[in-house]
């Protein structure tokens, strides 16, 4: 399988390369197995290894931590597996951006060492738990307390939908928690790294999710964890815009896992046009059908357009100033607005153009169908996006 679309705004050989590498890789590794894990909801842990192997999970990570790739080459590997399956784009995007992500950005020294080397071989996996039964996209509302004892944290509380939180190499879980009360009366929010396996950590059962059935995702229960005080997450209080900044990329990524969606929607659907006859000649060749094609077709190049715009200006550091930080919430809300809605528009029409074969579950199709929605709810729903982008625009909306 062979790249169809430039990477992005830079267009570097070294970008068309990864790009076909690792198409050739969810092609050969995971096409011919995706159907089934969907049905089985079946975590495909051999994958995980083969995909550290190809240095995967060290995209977007800096090479003094053992990473390597810009966060570009990131969102060209999520695009290409979510091209095939979308529970694999996933898997990365959340190993990599919330798992991985906060540790080689605000861990100490003795964080990075004890939890990067696994995780970016593919080893192990991590999982970043913010969402809470009453505190999703309103963090301030987070109910999960740690308190200071001695020289450890003690956490109780309970977090959702945490993805790659319960598989049996789940090495590490940062969860944000109250850990005091600001001086404006806030809620003071902190990062803390929880090691799997740990007492009073309770994995529940996993989700019966619409979606995403190869995807591994849990609630959890803290009950008395107890951690060292030295697994605090960069600097006491600062966990709400730790996990802003995460979250910023990790729409970006979102974006490009979306896109992969409606590519993958737009060439089923052109295959299957040329495909299916009636009335002696191909349904593409009706304009009822070519129109809904070329309007997939638009789809698919807009949410290119903001994907890769956004992670070229976190490659070019934008994030490192103010400006440059506002500029680049918005181009991520953007991208994510964009490419998600567009990705369940586009499995819509696919399956609009396979009949009642888009019904059927033997077709990748209804497994797009299905994985679509999602994406316009996890890291944010298409509202907070809109208010990230009204704010953007200068408005004063709350």
């Amino acid at each position: 399988m062979v790249a169809d679309h430039p990477s992005g705004f830079a267009d570097s050989s070294e970008h068309h390369d990864f790009r076909n590498s690792v198409a050739e890789f969810a092609a050969a590794e995971v096409a011919p197995y995706a159907a089934d894990w969907d049905r089985d909801h079946h975590f495909p842990l051999d994958l995980i290894t083969k995909m550290g192997a190809l240095g995967l999970f060290g995209l977007g990570v800096p090479e003094e931590y053992g990473g390597a790739g810009d966060f570009t080459s990131l969102c060209i590997a999520i695009e290409e597996l979510g091209r095939v399956d979308q529970s694999v784009g996933i898997t990365l995007e959340a190993a990599v951006g919330l798992g991985i992500g906060p540790i080689a950005t605000y861990g100490s020294d003795d964080q990075r060492e004890r939890w990067l080397p696994d995780l970016i071989a593919g080893r192990a996996l991590a999982g970043f738990g913010l969402t809470e039964p009453e505190a999703g996209s309103d963090a301030g509302a987070t109910r999960t307390r740690a308190r200071l004892d001695g020289d450890a944290w003690v956490i109780d509380g309970s977090k959702q939908f945490i993805t790659n939180s319960g598989t049996k190499i789940t090495s590490v879980v940062t969860v944000t928690a109250r850990t005091g009360t600001r001086d404006d009366d806030r809620a003071e929010i902190s990062a803390i790294c929880v090691p799997a396996g740990i007492e009073g950590l309770t994995v529940e059962p996993a989700y019966r999710k619409l979606g995403w059935h190869a995807s591994d995702t849990h609630p959890l229960t803290l009950r008395g964890v107890r951690v060292p005080a030295d697994h605090l997450l960069g600097e006491r209080g600062r966990g709400f815009s730790q996990f802003l900044a995460t979250l910023d990329d990790g729409r970006v990524a979102i974006a490009a896992l979306a896109l992969g969606c409606i590519r993958a929607c737009r060439d089923l659907a052109r295959d299957h046009a040329m495909d299916r006859t009636t009335f002696g000649k191909p349904i593409g060749s009706r304009q009822g059908i070519a129109f809904q094609l070329a309007d997939l077709d638009v789809l698919a190049e807009t949410s290119r357009l903001a994907v890769y715009s956004a992670a070229a200006m976190k490659d070019g550091g934008a994030p490192g100033t103010d400006a440059g930080r506002k500029a680049y919430r918005r181009a991520a809300a953007i991208a994510k607005l964009h490419a998600t809605e567009a990705a369940v528009t586009a499995t819509r029409v696919a399956a609009q153009v396979f009949g009642g074969y888009g019904f059927v579950e033997e077709y990748p199709i209804a497994r797009f169908y299905r994985d679509a929605k999602i994406l316009e709810i996890g890291e944010g729903t298409s509202e907070v996006q809109r208010l990230l982008i009204a704010r953007g625009m200068g408005l004063p909306v709350e």
